[in-house]
């Protein structure tokens, strides 16, 4: 509990995490660019980004975009932010709220891209509305993304794998579809840039096959 408290109070001073209580954190949808990052960089979220080791690990490979991971727990975004901190990175931020609010703090558009990375697969029917990829989560990231923007989903997961390709065969504003689920036996483990999180390499230790698959929104206008 001391080392939980002690997360707390790190991340409560670190400019690169956006919580409650910092005045920014209530001022920040629509402005990412020009209150935070201070640049017209293409914005990439990662959402349920746990420790933040996929967020941290791209904004260091592409220092031309800019990174938000976004979880509502601190403790976990504690370490990504200090992971940022100590390569001194940027272009990356941590934002923390749950992710039924992420409305509040993107503007229609102002996302380019969306990682979702080995999320919570919520088994239980009961937990259906409350799966990363379910209908009421996917109008959200439509709002927020950009015409033409991809959305990515890697997970060890098959049910939720299958899940969500049914979802998304059944509407018809979905383009730009491939998936696979054998990432790294596929022509798209390219997309994924060779950045293994810790659960993914403790998942394909015990035999799990990665999954993965990507979709644009159509351009409804």
């Amino acid at each position: 509990m001391k080392s939980k408290l002690k997360r707390f109070e790190i991340i409560a001073g670190r400019e690169n995490v956006l919580e409650p209580g910092k005045e920014l954190y209530h001022q920040i949808k629509g402005n990412w660019n020009v209150r935070y990052f201070k640049n017209d960089h293409p914005i990439t979220i990662e959402l349920a980004c746990g420790r933040g080791e996929y967020s941290v690990a791209l904004a260091s490979r592409f220092p031309e975009r800019n990174y938000i991971g976004v979880d509502v727990k601190g403790d976990r975004i504690w370490k990504g932010s200090t992971l940022a901190t100590e390569q001194k990175l940027q272009n990356i931020a941590f934002l923390r709220t749950n992710i039924l609010m992420i409305e509040n703090f993107f503007a229609p558009g102002e996302v380019d891209e969306i990682w979702i990375t080995f999320p919570d697969p919520r088994p239980k029917k009961r937990d259906i509305k409350r799966r990363l990829t379910s209908p009421r989560f996917m109008a959200m990231y439509k709002n927020i993304l950009r015409p033409g923007g991809f959305l990515r989903l890697k997970t060890d997961n098959t049910g939720l794998f299958n899940y969500t390709l049914e979802e998304l065969m059944q509407r018809e504003d979905i383009e730009d579809l491939k998936s696979t689920d054998k990432l790294y036996e596929s022509s798209l483990a390219a997309e994924c840039f060779e950045i293994k999180t810790r659960y993914e390499e403790m998942f394909s230790s015990k035999g799990e096959t990665i999954k993965y698959l990507r979709f644009r929104f159509r351009n409804e206008a």
